[in-house]
């Protein structure tokens, strides 16, 4: 399937400029892989939309396999960079907790292309064919999962948060940030509104804080008080990527 070129590509189809020529094929492949999986998508595609050719695709990334691979780890490492942050710096558990919702949602928010390719990770994990999720486990899930879990364990032992049992409430919280953009074409339908939107996004942060806030603290009004301060905390996060969602739901639409 034919991808749209990539911005000002003839700039960086060149051995010279690395660092460019990179950034606009890992680009290409993941709205590639989003649409089409790691056996539906093309090189072909994924080099004409990131302006090169397929000679310079393979310069960077031995084979599709290995592209796929970098592609993972460009969202991934970034990802594990911010929760380790806000879980680490001063406050307290709630404070840091929530802080960590908010970063999860809006590293997703900023490229929902990824919550699509991980989803058909664990499909294809469910079937036996995952190639990647052992490497992503071991490299970034693990590392976030242990993190969360002893941070609800310490708001736990500290009287902040409710007595739950911190390895089943993690995926629950985990689960309802994910979950608004993996079901974003069902809520076009049901709501009628654009789920990338700037607003929308913004509301459902909101809303994603608050309800993991209220079902979490200890002293519930405190909770839902200190989810609505974080929501606000630091603007809002980069949108373009969300936008980059409506395109691929309106490209998927042509091709049908």
């Amino acid at each position: 399937m034919k991808v749209q070129p990539a911005h000002s590509v003839s700039a960086r189809g060149s051995r010279r400029q690395p660092a460019a020529s990179r950034k606009s094929i890992l680009q290409a492949a993941l709205v590639e892989f989003a649409q089409e999986g790691l056996a539906g998508a093309r090189v072909d595609a994924i080099a004409e939309a990131a302006g090169v050719n397929k000679a310079l695709l393979y310069y960077y990334f031995r084979d599709k396999e290995s592209l796929y691979g970098a592609v993972l780890d460009r969202f991934f490492e970034l990802l594990l960079d911010r929760v380790m942050k806000v879980c680490d710096r001063p406050g307290t558990a709630g404070e840091r907790f929530l802080s960590y919702v908010k970063a999860h949602f809006d590293s997703i928010a900023e490229s929902p292309y990824y919550a699509h390719i991980f989803m058909s990770e664990l499909m294809s994990a469910s079937r036996g064919g995952s190639t990647q999720l052992d490497r992503m486990f071991t490299l970034y899930l693990q590392p976030i999962g242990l993190r969360i879990v002893g941070l609800l364990q310490e708001g736990i032992d500290s009287g902040e948060f409710r007595a739950v049992q911190a390895v089943q409430f993690a995926p629950s919280a985990m689960g309802s940030i994910v979950h608004y953009f993996l079901t974003a074409p069902l809520r076009r339908k049901f709501m009628n509104e654009n789920p990338s939107s700037t607003q929308t996004i913004q509301e459902r942060r909101a809303a994603v804080l608050d309800f993991i806030a209220a079902a979490l603290f200890a002293d519930r009004d405190a909770g839902v008080k200190l989810a609505a301060e974080t929501a606000v905390q630091d603007g809002s996060p980069e949108i373009s990527s969300a936008h980059a969602a409506t395109a691929l739901h309106r490209k998927r639409g042509k091709h049908k």
